[in-house]
């Protein structure tokens, strides 16, 4: 039966939900909030109670320069301290006729440009690119492209007048910030009785935009919108900015990654890799990060390979090297190896090629594109794939050191969206620094992605950490399927000398950290072990696991023999009947006929 009393019962409800709530811990209010996140909600943690408003913030902040201007602004938001208007997303519809079809997708996007602050006292936030894709990463979105940014305007319910302040040095200064917040504020303000706050908003900034452009342009910032009120926007779209620029008219929307087609989920990075869909959410057409390009070794009597080159952000370069006559090939699955530099090495150093006088000794240490080649000569029924990813610094534990681990899954889901439409299988290898983009993307998933079939550290697992749960995460990941491995390739570095001095610790380097991966794993593994010529083979679940680890009563520095001597090829075929056929690991080379002049 119906309750007589309607709105006497919503208030009863309301106020014992609102009871319950203040008689729990804030962290197990995070909790629930967590577990409850769906793709119309902004994924943040409740604002703190102490959280400082937009005026406050706008003063203290007023004389920093724009890095730790900004690092405080992103530490703001990410604790929570956001106006709670802003964090229920709304919906915004894009159709299209494709091929004969009606298609139908919804995104959901902010109600107004990012901020900081409460409801009552907020400050909208320009941030540089990099600063915006932290934010975006942290809380499961990203930046529109133009035409969402166009479609946001026309789905606004309340279109402000824009209010251009004229150029100056200051206009990238926060106190100019402010003074533009309080102009759309008191426009705001006029409007609110029709149009409270959680209405759409649009005309009131410029957008950071995604844009294919970005490939051919690295380093810029890309720029679209401030629509009039008449729906034409004053600012084309623009990449003549480097990165680092923002000012006063920047605003940040955010999209979230889940956008529905036709009524099913799907990812924005889904549709916009689609060669018929992405017209749906991109009017520059397939946002591909650049163009395939023809690289035809004479070794291979010309089958040659392609390669597509772009970054991920200004401190990430990717190449990814696909066989030409398979690129494209629908009927065989994609098998994509995400391989990470060694520390100071360049992508095209660590492809390696034959070495000509004058050439840096660092092309002839590895060669992953020759083993790479030995083994799509003997793997016939993937289409083998290797993307190279290359930090800025040539360091990618000093990157994860200034950046954090949110974005290893994003960088890795980047790639697999080159391949839209194929089954896709994934091996995490890296050399030297490398074992930190691993141990990074382990870090940043509470459990590794089913799609992942093989891990492999080239003498790189240095960042292997307990604490962080990585032989749990390692171990729950290796029970889950027969079909995945684990490789690990290390020596006695710590034994080793350079100049007359070790140079790592003997807990500190690989030797060290296998064997403490090692024990930890004997938790749930049982190991055989032998020795033969001073290498120690240590094997688990019928070779699915194996750690080969060098003896090195010489001393020596091992650190690049281990991968030039057929070192990637056999991480790549531990465990398999491959293993050892036609090649032996710290043998000679088996991939020379392969390798570039």
């Amino acid at each position: 039966m119906k309750s007589p009393f309607p709105a006497r019962r919503a208030a009863l409800l309301r106020g014992v939900r609102r009871a319950a709530l203040e008689c729990l811990p804030a962290s197990f209010l995070w909790l629930a909030f967590s577990l409850c996140v769906h793709a119309q909600t902004l994924r943040l943690p409740p604002r703190p109670a102490d959280a400082p408003g937009g005026r406050s913030l706008a003063e203290s902040l007023a004389s920093l320069d724009r890095e730790p201007r900004e690092a405080r602004l992103v530490a703001e938001v990410l604790r929570g301290n956001v106006p709670d208007f802003l964090r229920r997303l709304v919906q915004v519809t894009l159709t299209n006729t494709i091929e004969g079809t009606s298609h139908r997708v919804t995104v959901f996007v902010t109600p107004d440009y990012l901020a900081v602050g409460s409801d009552a006292d907020y400050l909208l936030t320009p941030l540089t690119p990099a600063a915006a894709q932290r934010v975006a990463d942290a809380t499961d979105c990203r930046l529109p492209t133009r035409r969402i940014v166009d479609a946001i305007h026309a789905a606004a319910t309340l279109k402000l007048t824009p209010h251009p302040i004229p150029p100056s040095k200051e206009m990238v200064t926060l106190p100019i910030f402010a003074r533009h917040n309080e102009l759309v504020r008191e426009q705001r303000k006029a409007a609110l009785a029709a149009h409270p706050l959680g209405t759409l908003v649009a005309g009131q900034k410029k957008d950071l935009v995604f844009t294919p452009q970005l490939a051919a342009k690295p380093g810029k910032v890309a720029i679209y919108g401030w629509h009039r009120t008449n729906g034409v926007a004053i600012q084309p779209l623009y990449l003549g900015h480097a990165d680092s620029w923002v000012d006063y008219s920047h605003g940040v929307r955010l999209v979230a990654k889940i956008a529905k087609l036709d009524g099913v989920d799907k990812t924005v990075a889904e549709i916009l890799a689609d060669p018929k869909l992405s017209v749906l959410l991109s009017d520059e057409g397939q946002p591909r990060a650049g163009e395939w390009r023809t690289v035809p070794p004479p070794q291979l009597g010309g089958h040659g390979e392609r390669e597509l080159e772009f970054r991920l952000e200004p401190e990430v370069r990717v190449v990814v090297n696909a066989p030409v006559t398979e690129a494209s090939a629908k009927q065989k699955p994609v098998h994509l190896v995400v391989f990470a530099l060694p520390n100071g090495n360049t992508i095209e150093q660590t492809i390696g090629k034959q070495l000509k006088p004058g050439d840096d000794w660092h092309f002839n240490i590895q060669h992953i594109g020759a083993q790479t080649r030995w083994l799509r000569e003997r793997e016939t029924n993937a289409t083998l794939v290797v993307a190279y990813f290359e930090a800025s610094g040539l360091s990618w534990p000093n990157w994860k050191r200034k950046h954090g681990v949110e974005k290893f899954p994003g960088f890795v889901e980047r790639v697999v969206a080159s391949f839209p439409n194929q089954k896709l299988t994934l091996t995490l290898n890296g050399h030297s620094g490398g074992g930190s983009f691993i141990f990074g993307y382990l870090d940043a998933h509470e459990r590794i992605p089913a799609a992942v079939e093989r891990i492999a550290f080239l003498d790189s697992n240095y960042g292997y950490d307990d604490a962080k749960r990585h032989s749990d995460k390692l171990l729950t990941w290796l029970n889950a399927s027969p079909r995945n491995h684990l490789c690990v390739l290390a020596y006695h570095d710590s034994n080793a000398l350079l100049n007359g001095k070790t140079f790592v610790s003997e807990s500190g380097g690989t030797w060290g950290r296998s064997h403490a991966m090692k024990a930890d794993c004997a938790k749930s593994l049982a190991w055989e072990s032998a020795t033969k010529d001073g290498l120690q083979t240590h094997t688990a679940l019928g070779g699915r696991v194996k750690f080969l680890l060098k003896e090195n009563p010489e001393r020596k520095i091992l650190h690049t023999v281990q991968v030039e001597r057929n070192g990637f090829i056999h991480s790549m075929l531990t465990g398999t009947t491959a293993e050892s056929r036609g090649y032996e690991y710290l043998g000679g080379r088996a991939y020379e006929r392969f390798i570039q002049p």
